[in-house]
């Protein structure tokens, strides 16, 4: 049925209803992710894609999975135009050009995977089982570094709120995308087969031992909650930068910080304050004096301006009654905060007076925020977080995470939604508690088990309240990080290359 249904005869060429259906395919597959969340279509488009695999040869399912591709990241990252065009000032030939690139950048990897697969699997379809997963996550861990990476749209994150999240302290969010699809493709072999009893057994399995996996198994508490009060500013990202702003954005945040109780750990969003550090000084000062005399602390994005340059970093600065301390962002944004293009490019840029100056990119290796004598603190900043490898430098030494970002860059778009549940994952993985603030939404306080536990809305000026514990330990995926998976996978492909056949005789589409 299935082989009538989705292979059926088609018109010849390049482009025909059949690249049509897997276009349609590919965007649905977005649905998957909030803010809608239908994370059951998950291993269901994936068997179908897979039954492609092993029915077409390997150039047909290169190309049938290159337009799933495009459905898939078109309608997954379409946020970055307005990103680009609207809140960055962009002519909108080059976002649309910059985001077509980015699009069809994507979209070639799941077509090297697709060809990949059919390729390996050739007449022993049973080999699918494991080489569909192993090669579908190697092509999604390598889109996270290849071109300083983009990892968005990694299906593991859609399992954030099943059973299978269980694995993510294991084998971090690439295990998650492993396991779930082993379920699709073995899922699909046994139903090819008949064989309906395993078919239910394997899809089924690796979610009900997940729900057995508890983060607490690694980690626990320690020392003493802390109060913290998150303060999510909700300025506009068109009015954010003006300079009649700037005041009332000082006063909305010296407020919500005046009235915060004592002992309290205070979180400001990504660049809080719309100017560099050197200009806001004295309310700095202002803000130190109020820190130190009533036992706060605070922490909040800000510029800091290299002494004798332009240049700036994208910081976290945390401030108490003793010293100031900063982190300093290490992944920065491409096209964003720094701009890959040649000098005579910049100049043309500068001439069309559009954002050409590159921010600073901190240390690799930066001391952790010491919040006391017992406990430290991981930062990350917007975009960094959705990098796990590069946070695990961090850890076991750090005992909660401090997430700020300005979301505000996205608009009413699907990708607030879809860095949250990113961030949801990053503190799974090391069984912490992490602290979301960002400018207009979605902040959140996120437990070690992943789980919200307090909420903002968006486009709005909102404080949250919670207490957190401060956690110790060290869960697998930070002793081990990717390599647990990237190393097993490329064993599975290895083995499979040695037992390669010539692919003839498949079936066209």
């Amino acid at each position: 049925m299935l082989n009538k249904i989705i292979l059926k005869k088609h018109s010849s060429g390049f482009f025909n209803e059949t690249s049509l259906l897997f276009l349609f395919l590919g965007a649905s597959l977005t649905l998957i992710f909030p803010p809608y969340n239908y994370f059951f279509l998950a291993p269901i488009i994936m068997a179908i894609i897979f039954y492609a695999c092993i029915s077409l040869k390997p150039k047909q399912t290169a190309i049938y999975l290159f337009f799933f591709g495009i459905g898939f990241n078109l309608f997954g990252v379409y946020w970055i135009y307005i990103s680009i065009h609207i809140f960055g000032n962009a002519p909108i030939w080059v976002a649309i050009i910059l985001m077509i690139a980015l699009v069809i950048l994507m979209s070639l990897y799941i077509a090297i995977a697709g060809l990949l697969i059919s390729w390996l699997v050739g007449k022993r379809k049973i080999t699918l089982i494991f080489l569909g997963p192993s090669v579908w996550v190697l092509l999604e861990w390598a889109k996270g570094w290849i071109f300083t990476g983009f990892p968005w749209l990694t299906i593991g994150y859609s399992q954030i709120d099943t059973y299978l999240a269980g694995w993510a302290p294991i084998f971090g969010v690439y295990g998650v995308s492993w396991l779930l699809l082993f379920s699709s493709c073995s899922f699909l072999f046994f139903c090819v087969k008949a064989r309906f009893y395993l078919a239910f057994s394997t899809l089924l399995a690796p979610y009900l031992v997940g729900y057995f996996v508890s983060v607490d198994f690694w980690t626990e508490n320690f020392d003493k909650p802390i109060a913290v009060k998150i303060v999510q500013g909700g300025v506009s990202q068109d009015l954010k930068w003006k300079k009649e702003q700037l005041s009332k954005t000082m006063n909305l945040y010296r407020t919500a910080t005046f009235e915060a109780e004592k002992d309290t750990l205070i979180v400001w969003p990504e660049v809080a304050i719309p100017a560099s550090l050197n200009i806001i000084e004295p309310f700095i000062n202002d803000i130190s004096t109020h820190i130190g005399e009533n036992n706060k602390k605070l922490a909040f994005g800000v510029l800091e301006q290299q002494k004798n340059s332009n240049n700036s970093y994208n910081s976290l600065m945390f401030l108490d009654d003793e010293k100031r301390q900063f982190y300093r962002k290490r992944h920065l944004v491409p096209f964003g905060e720094y701009f890959p293009v040649p000098n005579f490019i910049r100049e043309w840029m500068r001439m069309k007076n559009l954002p050409n100056i590159d921010l600073l990119k901190g240390e690799t290796d930066q001391s952790l925020i010491q919040y006391n004598d017992n406990v430290k603190i991981a930062s990350a900043i917007c975009y960094e977080i959705a990098f796990a490898s590069e946070q695990l430098n961090f850890f076991p030494d750090a005992n909660l995470i401090i997430n700020i970002s300005n979301d505000a860059w996205f608009g009413d778009s699907i990708a607030p939604h879809h860095h949250l549940q990113i961030t949801r994952m990053r503190a799974l993985e090391t069984g912490r508690y992490l602290i979301r603030s960002t400018n207009d939404g979605i902040s959140a306080f996120i437990d070690p088990e992943g789980k919200i536990v307090k909420r903002s809305g968006q486009f709005d000026y909102e404080m949250l309240n919670y207490e957190i514990h401060p956690r110790t330990g060290s869960t697998p995926f930070v002793i081990y990080g990717n390599w647990l998976i990237i190393l097993s996978s490329l064993l599975i492909i290895l083995i499979s290359l040695s037992r390669i056949e010539p692919v003839k005789n498949r079936k066209k589409i």
